[in-house]
């Protein structure tokens, strides 16, 4: 199970507030909670930066990435992971490499889907050199599907591009999402991922990205291999909220029920 860190906007953003050191602060507050609830991984993201840049933030935003993600690893012992919204893989890549977070996560990693940034096309041709290039110790977990997106191409081509994530872009594992943030999976398409994983005979975990629940996690985890959780370990449920430490509690007993 992984807790989502949402940073506020950050310096540069429409909506940064003018206070770094609270922005520092509210990090390390939602990753100690996390931790404490039982968490196994949290990972970092720009999520107050809308609206976003398509695939190449400025310095700016590397830097900020860079030390917040410093920030919260002072803070909790389990493993950090990097999200560099919208779609900044070589940004992911570079501020994990920098802190010594473990993964991140590729929004498209291959393909090509349409955003209310406009089109934005995968590069793991550039990203996995990259990573070869830097020496990264560090996973990639490729979105299928991506929420806030649609594809760039015929519905078969979405079908098979699980697949070509994990063939041919290599990424480590996949992530099934909703429509949008803190929107449920379609369970059915939980399944077909999970299906093509086993038909292709690939040893890659499946992790869902969005909509999870306390009531809906054992239901996810019977068939999934992990969950990427933000909105709903938020107080009330509400995405804009701190973290509860209540509800990380809830939801990780939730899971270790069926795993």
């Amino acid at each position: 199970m992984i807790g989502m860190v949402h940073l506020a906007p950050l310096p540069g953003a429409p909506q940064f507030e003018g206070d770094r050191s609270a922005v520092l602060d509210a990090a390390r507050r939602d990753a100690r909670r996390l931790a404490a609830g039982g968490v196994d991984a949290v990972m970092v993201e720009n999520f107050g930066d809308a609206p976003f840049y398509p695939d190449d933030v400025p310095k700016h935003v590397v830097a900020s990435m860079t030390r917040a993600v410093t920030a919260v690893r002072e803070v909790v012992d389990c493993p950090v992971g990097v999200n560099v919204l919208r779609n900044d893989s070589l940004a992911d890549l570079a501020v994990a490499q920098a802190t010594g977070a473990e993964f991140v996560r590729a929004n498209i990693h291959t393909g090509a889907r349409v955003t209310d940034q406009g089109v934005i096309e995968g590069q793991a041709h550039e990203v996995m050199r990259e990573r070869e290039r830097l020496d990264a110790d560090v996973s990639l977990l490729a979105d299928h599907d991506v929420k806030h997106s649609a594809p760039l191409g015929t519905d078969s081509f979405v079908a098979e591009s699980m697949a070509d994530g994990v063939e041919r872009g290599l990424a480590d594992a996949t992530v099934v999402t909703g429509v949008g943030t803190g929107r449920g999976v379609d369970l059915s398409d939980l399944e077909a991922a999970v299906a093509q994983r086993d038909d292709y005979d690939l040893d890659t975990p499946v992790f869902v990205g969005s909509g999870v629940t306390a009531d809906t996690v054992g239901e996810i985890m019977s068939l999934a291999d992990g969950v990427i959780v933000g909105t709903g370990l938020k107080r009330d449920g509400d995405v804009s909220n701190p973290v509860s430490e209540d509800r990380v509690e809830t939801l990780v007993a939730a899971a270790d029920e069926v795993r």
